[in-house]
């Protein structure tokens, strides 16, 4: 029998109108210290985008969430917090905000592959 390992993962969200509280679902960031392993998954929907507001650029948003990405990786380019440790990065991405990009509460489980459950975990809360 494989070992199964511990995993953490958020939902990341499109608030549009922080106001209004209204949202929804673009991607999933998942997290598993054991296997080292940090990454995000997400897809944004051009046309729910304009149904929430057609004030927000969609080229904007995929800029952030690429540099969500870049951070995942620990990439150098993503700054000071590219350079934090992996769990740390993933309390900076998953931590409260109000701004436009937000994620949920964390959630935990038991994966044995990280990126088959990322991809699970993404068809099932975002397309």
């Amino acid at each position: 029998m494989q070992d199964k390992f511990t995993f953490k993962y958020a939902i990341i969200r499109i608030v549009p109108k922080v106001e209004r509280e209204e949202f929804f679902n673009v991607g999933v960031i998942l997290f598993c210290k054991r296997k080292k392993y940090m990454d995000i998954k997400y897809s944004i929907d051009k046309e729910k985008l304009k149904a929430f507001s057609c004030q927000v650029e969609l080229n904007v948003l995929e800029e952030y969430l690429n540099a969500w990405k870049l951070i995942c990786k620990g990439d150098s380019s993503s700054g000071k917090i590219g350079q934090l440790e992996i769990s740390e990065r993933f309390g900076w991405l998953t931590a409260s905000r109000s701004t436009i990009i937000q994620s949920s509460k964390t959630y935990s489980g038991l994966l044995i592959e990280p990126q088959k459950m990322l991809d699970i975990i993404f068809e099932k809360h975002v397309l």
